[in-house]
Formats: structure tokens, sequence, C-alpha cells
């Protein structure tokens, strides 16, 4: 899944998407949908108060083909901003761009209405039209579905382009809102290395060890890690055995070699240097100021 795929699956599932579809079909009686900009299937197929007549047609793959090349002259007009178009068969929608800063990632889009009454000549030239693709649709459940299909003058076809133009306005708050939080969250690996290393740091950890662990490479791994923790890996082994260490001096029953050890460190000296350089003193030093700390 690619990033922006991600960031409309996110969206679709917000409860800001599905507050505003239901909110939105129930007003005007038209499906809504959120759709990305390429697409290989019928964005409103399938949908609630999807046009009965729109529905036939979609399960018939020839007579379909023509729905498909509307939706790709839909989405070339709508990069910028709000645009409707009247497919082969009479019946209009319409799509309003959904934007990552200036990027359109997604569109908005409702319709399958006609905006005149339904007329016999306008059945007659979707018949002829799907004839074209070598699909008989003359006849009567596709007639009746066809004359059934709701009715959205011009004016009020504006108006819904309006209120889908100040939806995608929050849309476009929203998914920049994923995409920080998915620039900040820590990736899955890192996290199962973090994990690792509390469980084994009093152990002799080392880089290709923990790299083996969460199935990546060492030079992989390495760099990764530096970029999200913004530290090495050496430095935050060492951050986190002199933090159970600081835990450890609590018990003044325990000697300071035997935490040196207890934590990972295979040396006192090492030990005393690593908490110095990063606790700005001794671990006796530590130690001694507990009480007053306490």
């Amino acid at each position: 899944m690619n990033g922006n795929q991600y960031l409309i699956e996110n969206l679709i599932q917000s409860d800001l998407f599905q507050s505003y579809e239901r909110a939105y079909t129930e007003a005007t009686g038209m499906p809504i949908t959120l759709r990305p900009v390429e697409t290989w299937q019928l964005p409103l197929h399938g949908k609630r108060r999807e046009n009965p007549f729109c529905a036939l047609i979609a399960a018939k793959s020839r007579a379909c083909a023509a729905c498909l090349q509307t939706q790709e002259t839909l989405a070339r007009a709508a990069m910028e901003a709000p645009c409707a178009i009247t497919c082969a068969y009479g019946l209009c929608e319409m799509a309003v761009p959904v934007k990552l800063g200036t990027q359109t990632i997604a569109f908005l889009q409702t319709g399958q209405s006609m905006r005149q009454r339904p007329t016999a000549a306008g059945f007659s030239r979707a018949v002829d039209k799907a004839k074209e693709l070598g699909v008989d649709i003359e006849n009567a459940p596709v007639r009746e579905a066809f004359f059934a299909s709701k009715i959205v003058p011009q004016k009020q076809l504006e108006s819904f382009g309006v209120l889908l133009s100040i939806f995608a306005e929050h849309l476009s708050i929203k998914s920049n809102q994923i995409a920080l939080q998915t620039m900040n969250a820590e990736p899955p690996v890192i996290k199962k290395a973090k994990q690792f290393i509390s469980d084994h740091y009093a152990e002799d950890l080392s880089l290709g060890q923990v790299a083996q662990a969460v199935h990546t490479s060492v030079f992989y791994f390495c760099k990764l890690f530096r970029k999200v923790t913004g530290t090495t890996f050496t430095e935050y082994v060492s951050r986190t055995r002199i933090e159970k260490a600081k835990d450890l001096l609590l018990n003044p029953n325990l000697r300071v070699s035997e935490i040196a050890f207890e934590v990972g460190f295979q040396s006192l000296t090492h030990f005393n240097r690593v908490f110095k350089k990063l606790e700005g003193k001794s671990p006796t030093a530590y130690r001694g100021n507990l009480p007053a700390m306490l």
C-alpha cells in the first residue's frame, strides 16, 4: 500500500468521513464516495443510494466500459477544482479534489443523477450507446430503472458542489494530520528492536544480533535506527543499561560492581565511564544523592 492509499483508507475509516457520508446521503438521496485519483473500478458501485440504472449497467462488463471512460475524463477535469460531467447514458456525476498540500490525492465523488426529467428519447440514446458496445439493455427492468433516476437541477447540483468543497477542505486538514502522525510514527522494525534490547540488555548484545532478530540487514538497520531514534545503536543500548542501573542503585544492599555486571557491562571501569558520561556523576555519587532526591 503506497502513502496515498494509506491516507485514503484512513480517511474513509475516520469518524469524520463516515458521519459526513451518512448525513450527505440522507440529505441528498445520492451516493458519495472517496476515491483514489486513479481507479479501475466504478467508484459509486455498491454504495448506498446508487442509481438503479447505473447498478444494472455496472453488472454488464461491456456496457460499463463507457462508465470507466467517464471516470477517467472526470478525474482529469477535477484535478484542481470541482467538476461535473454527463456520461454517455445521460447521467451526471461530480468530483471534488481532496488535497495534501498542493497534491490532489483523492476525489469526493457523488451524482448518478439527471439534470432534467428522463425522456423516452434519452432512453433510446442510452440503448443505442449500449448497442455500440454489444450490449442489449432495451428491456422493462432497465427502462424502469432509467426513469427512476434522481433529478438534480443545475442550481441544486452547484449547491452540492459547494458542500462537497467545504468537506474536501476538512478532509485535506485530516489527511495532513494523518500524514504527520505517519511521519512521526515509529517503524515496526524499530519497535521490535527496542523490545528486543529491553528483553536482552543484560546480555552481550551486538548490532548484528539485533538486526538478525528483526530480520533486516545490519547496514539497513543501523541507518534506520539512527534516523528514527537520533542516536546510535551502541548509545541506545548504553542508555538502556544505565536506566536499569539507576533503578538498581536504589537498593543499598547491592554493590556497584554487582549492578554493573547485572545490567550487561563487562567491566566496572566501563560502567563507571559510561554512567558518568550520561548522568554527569559516578554511580557512587548518584547513589549518595538519592536520599536528598526522594
